[in-house]
């Protein structure tokens, strides 16, 4: 078959590998110039990197990784631990996978590697699918340049203003979580001693909360905060902010987050948005994957591994089913009850990283300190519905 992508991504990348390690020429339309990513730090756990290791192409995402030693739970004023789960020693025994933070550009670079040294002319830069028209037999991409490229099936990667969704399912209305986030990435060497630990750390207090860990195999410090806010922002990544109001945001926190907001060179700020679960995920022979049919709120760190998972079922699913309804149709069954429980974990989370009453945070973290303390099979087991599933060993969609 021949596989229009629509967006050159984490999620359409690895949908492209997929696609040609099972034998099929695959096509990827990105509007960028080149292949690169906006944005920072992100982590791919073990559900993610079984995928990686099924598609040759781990030792190339491991290459520029970090691997942190713990999952650890902190207070943002003073930075005692709640909990500290160990992942370096226990990840691939337990979870039969590593747990990596990389920065996204460099999982773009390992990605967009292996691809163009399996099929050198899959990429299509400069370039963006604004339209899609099909029949019974084939699919069209119609691209903003005016060139129209068919082919058996249009899987729209592209991201969480997905035009390909629009056009399939029409306009979404995203609800305004009451969050906007902030973003920094700063060289380890101008933190001193207020580097972050070497650990995956969510620092929690009243009405907001930060994430911190290391990128480049340690060399760099990556930050997301959020905070609770009533002023609605744009949702984009790019946007920037102030970094006074990012310090008055994060006042009397921990100097480990207060530096990092003074160091880095670009703030980046945006507003939060959730959407509901898409009533359907194809039309036809055109299917969405990744954020364009179930973006993540970022609580989970799983919005980059749900879309890696989704490639490589829909690839399998393709390649085993006997039409292309068929297997568009097994690829929702099998992911979409998997991408709306990680979902509703997210919108979980939320809510779990913001008490600020005594009360609520003597009920919330006590018994989270207590299993750390006295229960760690507990603790890690509370990660096993998503670490430990492997969508590289799910059935056949034909069979």
């Amino acid at each position: 078959m021949h596989v229009l992508i629509a967006g050159g991504g984490i999620g359409g990348l690895t949908t492209a590998l997929a696609f040609q390690k099972l034998g099929h020429r695959v096509t990827v339309f990105e509007q960028s110039h080149q292949l690169e990513e906006v944005g920072a730090g992100l982590q791919i756990s073990p559900n993610g990197m079984r995928v990686f290791d099924a598609l040759g192409v781990s030792a190339r995402v491991e290459k520029d990784a970090f691997r942190p030693r713990a999952q650890e739970l902190r207070f943002g004023k003073g930075g005692a631990r709640i909990l500290t789960i160990p992942v370096r020693d226990v990840s691939r025994a337990r979870w039969g996978g590593e747990y990596l933070h990389l920065h996204r550009a460099d999982l773009i670079d390992a990605l967009g590697g292996a691809l163009k040294d399996r099929q050198p002319d899959a990429v299509q830069l400069g370039c963006r699918v604004v339209s899609y028209t099909q029949d019974e037999t084939s699919i069209t991409a119609h691209l903003d340049t005016g060139e129209q490229v068919s082919g058996d099936l249009l899987v729209g990667a592209d991201g969480i203003h997905s035009v390909i969704r629009e056009q399939m399912i029409g306009a979404d209305k995203p609800r305004y979580t009451g969050n906007v986030a902030w973003r920094a990435v700063v060289p380890v060497s101008e933190l001193g001693e207020h580097a972050p630990p070497e650990t995956a750390s969510v620092w929690v207090g009243s009405r907001r909360h930060a994430v911190t860990y290391r990128l480049r195999r340690g060399s760099l410090a990556n930050l997301v905060g959020v905070v609770e806010c009533k002023e609605r922002l744009i949702e984009s990544w790019s946007a920037t902010g102030a970094r006074e109001q990012a310090l008055k945001d994060f006042k009397g926190w921990s100097p480990v987050i207060r530096t990092i907001l003074q160091k880095a060179e670009v703030l980046n700020r945006w507003a939060l948005y959730d959407r509901d679960p898409l009533p359907v995920w194809s039309e036809g022979r055109a299917v969405l994957l990744g954020d364009a049919c179930h973006p993540m709120l970022p609580f989970l760190a799983q919005g980059a591994v749900m879309a890696i998972e989704d490639a490589y079922v829909l690839a399998r699913a393709v390649t085993t089913s006997a039409t292309v309804p068929d297997a568009l149709a097994a690829y929702e069954s099998i992911r979409k009850p998997r991408a709306s429980r990680v979902q509703a974990g997210a919108r979980r989370n939320a809510a779990l990283f913001h008490r600020g009453d005594p009360i609520s945070k003597l009920f919330t973290y006590g018994p989270i300190w207590f299993a750390g303390q006295f229960l760690p099979s507990f603790a890690h087991g509370q990660h096993d519905w998503i670490y430990a599933h492997d969508v590289t060993t799910l059935p056949d969609a034909g069979v």
